[in-house]
């Protein structure tokens, strides 16, 4: 976890969510201006989880909200793991999977926590609501409290897409433009549009998933023009950035830490900065004796 939990911040929903759905093996942002990407993303994948059509109609069914949380749920347990083992193929031709062993295990045990917290609400609201009478009070706080702490922890997981970043940084804008997608077709395809008009339904449904895929395009272009990220390219993979591309934040001549997580033995500056500045923390993979990074 990224925090330690007390028994005070126990009862704060957002604290809990803070240290359980944004562990301290998420590597930190690269970049304030990604971070400002991601936070707009957040708010369009938000937009496309609760439906605009809701507060065009001015409606609210909160047994259809209920619905859609699982609805998207099992959207995310199956398209998470599936895009992720597409690329894994991709990344094999330059690299070993062996590499990405602990961050892939570390973001599916997150994957799996975050499903069953939102299942578990589900359920709970449901039986608050079938049950009533003396167990509406109990029950109804401990649905309110989860619900809390499951909306932050939404908020975590839709910047750092299950810790995937610590895979490849650009893995979270892909999963999103993906997920959002996913959910947006089977709509248009069947035809339902909520209640609205043709070209109010076609705006609405396909908004949320277009603007999420403009600022992940936007997110995944900046990590490439200016750290050298690049998703088609293994994550041990040494950077190329070019030399109008680099940054140089704080004063720094050797412009910005490399994408890399895996890889840490690339030359010193003037091509790359100090290993301390690495953009994925303590605790990546480390060549050892000069020995090749990929294995063998």
């Amino acid at each position: 976890m990224s925090d330690r939990l007390s028994m005070r911040s126990i009862l704060q929903p957002k604290q809990v969510a803070q240290a359980l759905y944004h562990p301290a093996w998420i590597p930190a942002s690269v970049d304030p201006s990604v971070d400002r990407l991601k936070k707009a993303r957040i708010i369009a994948g938000a937009v496309a989880a609760f439906g605009v059509y809701t507060f065009v109609q001015r409606k609210f069914a909160f047994e259809e909200v209920l619905e859609n949380m699982l609805t998207a749920s099992a959207v995310v347990l199956f398209i998470t793991p599936l895009t992720v083992g597409l690329m894994l193929v991709v990344w094999r031709r330059t690299g070993t999977v062996r590499q990405m062993r602990v961050p892939l295990l570390n973001s599916l045990k997150l994957l799996l926590f975050f499903i069953g917290s939102v299942v578990g609400l589900v359920f709970l609201w449901q039986g608050t609501m079938s049950l009533g009478g003396f167990w509406l009070v109990p029950l109804g706080f401990t649905a309110l409290w989860l619900t809390g702490m499951v909306v932050y922890g939404a908020v975590q997981v839709s910047g750092n897409f299950f810790g995937t970043a610590a895979v490849h940084r650009s893995l979270p804008p892909l999963l999103a433009t993906v997920t959002t997608w996913l959910m947006a077709v089977p709509d248009l395809v069947t035809g339902d549009l909520h209640g609205l008009s043709l070209t109010m339904g076609i705006v609405f449904i396909l908004g949320a998933p277009v603007t999420v895929t403009g600022i992940a395009l936007l997110e995944m272009r900046r990590l490439k023009r200016r750290y050298g990220i690049r998703l088609a390219a293994h994550p041990a993979t040494p950077p190329r950035i070019p030399a109008q591309g680099r940054a140089h934040p704080q004063g720094n001549p050797y412009g910005p830490a490399q994408g890399n997580p895996y890889h840490q033995g690339a030359p010193q500056p003037p091509y790359y900065p100090p290993p301390q500045q690495h953009p994925y923390g303590p605790g990546s993979y480390q060549p050892h004796n000069g020995r090749n990074p990929y294995g063998g």
